[in-house]
């Protein structure tokens, strides 16, 4: 194993949360790799290779409970948390005049209230190290107005709103928490949309540079936080989206 501490990657199967882990791992990092399915990462549809610094693991991160079994699993096997990356979530859209509960609920559930039990869950782990960094995958949309989006901006807001509360009331337990802000990302999950139809003509106006994101490009991102020694940056929330979200 690395003699990196173990950084737990949620939504580590598929997308943006797989090119985390995988870039992190060849960073030296032991990666714990959360999802549903509790499969390897897939980029571009191929499973990462096996490799004694990918651990993946089943966890469904909206059970209460879930995060702090999983957390005792990872211990158990001997792995020091050193660090929780919140990427998990889901991106469900409605009319809000007509929206249900049940989906507000959903979209909540999955992209804010996960985060704050998966945080409390890895409190004690990085408390005890004195040292810890976590990094909240929220989007550029917690400060736009988005048409059938109200539970999707709001539960983004919400990660935003975490992420400076916790950086604010856990310095001084050596824990850092931050937050990326990814605009209109590129992967496997999204390819068609993003290449082709109304959504492709609409970002080749709205984005200055007329590209999408890649799940690569966060992946660097998130992996610099964690490679690079800035103990004085935290509670901020990092815009990721080509410049789109202050083009005029």
């Amino acid at each position: 194993m690395s003699t990196r501490p173990c950084i737990v990657v949620t939504g580590a199967s598929r997308g943006i949360g797989a090119a985390i882990s995988v870039r992190l791992a060849e960073a030296g990092f032991t990666v714990a790799c959360l999802s549903r399915s509790g499969a390897l990462p897939t980029l571009g549809g191929v499973a990462a290779p096996a490799s004694e610094l990918l651990v993946p693991m089943a966890c469904d991160i909206t059970r209460t409970g879930a995060m702090v079994e999983a957390l005792a699993e990872l211990t158990r096997r001997g792995l020091q948390i050193g660090g929780l990356i919140n990427n998990a979530g889901v991106h469900l859209d409605a009319p809000a005049a007509s929206a249900s509960l049940a989906h507000y609920e959903e979209v909540m559930s999955t992209n804010a209230t996960s985060v704050f039990l998966a945080c409390q869950a890895v409190y004690p782990y990085l408390a005890e190290r004195k040292n810890g960094l976590i990094v909240n995958m929220g989007s550029f949309f917690e400060k736009l107005g988005v048409k059938r989006n109200l539970a999707y901006c709001a539960s983004k807001a919400a990660v935003g709103a975490m992420t400076r509360c916790l950086a604010v009331e856990w310095a001084g337990d050596g824990i850092r928490v931050l937050a990326i802000a990814p605009g209109y990302i590129h992967t496997d999950l999204n390819h068609e949309a993003m290449t082709a139809g109304p959504l492709r003509a609409y970002l080749d106006k709205r984005i200055p540079g007329k590209q999408p994101g890649t799940a690569d490009e966060v992946a660097r991102l998130v992996t610099a936080l964690f490679t690079m020694d800035v103990p004085f940056l935290s509670g901020e929330t990092i815009t990721i989206d080509g410049a789109q979200g202050v083009a005029h």
